[in-house]
Order: C-alpha cells, then structure tokens, then sequence
C-alpha cells in the first residue's frame, strides 16, 4: 500500500488555496507541504489533523490509500 496527497492538492485547487495560505492557517512549514506533492511520503499525524482542521474536512478529504 501507498499514501497519496493528491486529493489535497484538488481540494485546495478546487478552494482556489495556495499553498503558502495553508501552511500559514494550518501552522505548518511550506516545506512539508511541498514534500507531500511526492507520493509515498511520510507525514506524521498531527501535520494531517492541522490540515484537517484548517480546511475544516476529513482525513479522507485529503489522503487515499493506494
């Protein structure tokens, strides 16, 4: 199995949210959502619960499992 972002990275295209105004609501580096572009990518927990809650969805909004 693998972890993909790529449904965050639709979510925020669809909410016309840039990156760096995430990072900044959800109190987490640019790099790290850089880093997640690249599937497969480790990404601990509390980082996926600052994006849940900035974007006010679920884990499943954000990541699939492959």
């Amino acid at each position: 199995m693998s972890v993909s972002y790529k449904p965050l990275f639709k979510l925020l295209i669809n909410r016309n949210i840039k990156k760096k105004d995430l990072a900044k609501t959800a109190g987490i580096s640019i790099a790290t959502i850089t880093k997640m572009r690249v599937d497969d990518t480790v990404v601990n927990i509390n980082v996926l619960e600052k994006i849940c809650i900035a974007l006010d969805c679920k884990f499943d909004d954000i990541i699939e499992i492959k």
